[in-house]
C-alpha cells in the first residue's frame, strides 16, 4: 500500500522502557532490563505495520506502551499528531476508543463468565453508547464483521463453548465494536491452526480494506507478516535493526539477525533454503564497551568494529534501512 506523502498515524520517537528489579536481600542493586531501546517508528494510516522479532526481543512491550499500559522512560507517541503519553480524562476515553487490541490468547482475554454479547457490548456500555436495541444492532454487525454469522446464534453463548478461532473472532467483535482507527494485534494466530490463521489473516485484512483501520501487527513469524503487512520492522533487544517493505524485507534481508529469523522457519525435507547458512554462532562474552547487540550471536561480526560501536540505522534505498556495519 503506497502511503508516501501523507502523516504517519502514529508515531514513536525515541521511545525507551527499562525495568529494574528490586535491591537484594543483601542490599545488591537488581537487574536493569532494556525492553525497548530509542526505538523511532512511524506508521501510515490506512498500512498494516510489521513488528518482528523473537520472544523477549520488546514487541509487546511496544503495544504496551503505546497502550498506556506501561509508562516510557523516555521517548514520545504521538497519534493523529497529538501525543497521547500521560493522556486523561475525555481526551484518554477517546483515544481508546480509537486504539482498541487483539491479544494473542483469546480465552484469556475473554471473561469465561460472560456471554458472547456481553462480551462484545461491554465497550459500548463502558463509553455511554447506544441504548439497548442500538447495542445489539452494534453487537450483531460487529459479530458479522468477525465472520460469526449468524451473530444471533453467538449471542447466549459463553466462551468455553467456542472453538479457539471463534473465539478469537469474538475478541475482534469486541475491538471493532468501537469503530477504532487504529488496532494492536498481539500475536493474534499464534494459538491457532495453520488453516485458522490463514482465516484470522484474511479477516485482518479484510478490516484494513473496508474499515479503512491502520493495524499494527505483531509477531515472531516473518512468513505471517509477508502475508499480511505492507511494512515490517525487525526488532532485537529493544532496538530496530532492519525496516523495509514487506516484499523487499523478507525477499532481500540485510541484517543478520533477519537472515537468521528467516533460517529458523521450519521447512520440510531440507536445511538452509534461503542459503544463509548458519548465522548464528556460540555466544561470545559481551563487550565492556559500548557494540552491537546482536555481536554475541552473529556469525558474521567483524572484530573490533561490532564489539566497540554500536550501528545506526541507515537507509539503505528507498524505505529500506538497517542497522549494521556490513552495510
Amino acid at each position: 500500500m503506497d502511503n508516501a506523502g501523507t502523516a504517519p498515524i502514529l508515531s514513536m520517537t525515541d521511545l525507551t522502557k527499562i525495568y529494574r528489579s528490586g535491591a537484594s536481600l543483601f542490599g545488591k542493586a537488581g537487574n536493569r532490563v532494556v525492553a525497548v531501546d530509542h526505538l523511532s517508528l512511524d506508521i501510515n494510516a490506512g498500512e498494516i505495520f510489521g513488528l518482528v522479532g523473537e520472544s523477549g526481543s520488546g514487541k509487546t512491550t511496544v503495544s504496551r506502551l503505546i497502550l498506556g499500559l506501561e509508562s516510557p522512560d523516555d521517548g514520545r507517541i504521538r497519534f493523529d499528531g497529538r501525543d497521547v503519553i500521560g493522556l486523561k480524562g475525555r481526551a484518554r476515553r477517546r483515544f481508546t476508543r480509537d486504539v482498541q487490541v487483539i491479544f494473542q490468547d483469546p480465552y484469556q482475554s475473554l471473561n469465561a463468565h460472560l456471554t458472547i454479547y456481553d462480551t462484545v457490548c461491554e465497550p459500548l456500555v463502558i463509553h455511554g453508547i447506544g441504548d439497548r436495541t442500538t447495542r445489539l444492532d452494534r453487537v450483531c454487525a460487529a459479530l458479522e464483521t468477525a465472520g460469526l454469522t449468524p451473530p444471533e446464534s453467538y449471542l447466549g453463548s459463553y466462551p468455553h463453548q467456542l472453538s479457539g478461532g471463534q473465539r478469537q473472532r469474538v475478541a475482534i467483535a469486541r475491538a471493532m465494536v468501537l469503530k477504532p482507527r487504529f488496532l494492536i494485534a498481539d500475536e493474534p494466530t499464534s494459538m491457532l491452526d495453520a488453516s485458522i490463521a490463514f482465516q484470522i489473516f484474511r479477516l485482518l485484512h479484510r478490516l484494513r480494506t473496508s474499515f479503512g483501520v491502520s493495524m499494527l501487527f505483531i509477531t515472531h513469524s516473518l512468513a505471517a507478516a509477508r502475508n499480511l503487512c505492507d511494512r515490517v520492522g525487525v526488532i532485537y533487544q529493544g532496538r530496530l535493526v532492519e525496516q523495509g517493505t514487506a516484499q523487499e524485507t523478507i525477499m532481500h534481508p540485510r541484517h543478520p539477525y533477519t537472515k537468521a529469523l528467516l533460517d529458523a522457519h521450519p521447512r520440510f525435507g531440507c536445511r538452509s533454503q534461503n542459503g544463509y547458512g548458519t548465522l548464528l554462532a556460540d555466544e561470545r562474552p559481551r563487550p565492556d564497551t559500548d557494540h552491537c547487540l546482536f555481536y554475541p550471536r552473529c556469525s558474521l561480526a567483524v572484530e573490533d568494529t561490532c564489539n566497540r560501536r554500536a550501528p545506526m540505522l541507515k537507509t539503505l534505498e528507498a524505505g529500506h534501512r538497517v542497522s549494521c556495519f556490513l552495510f
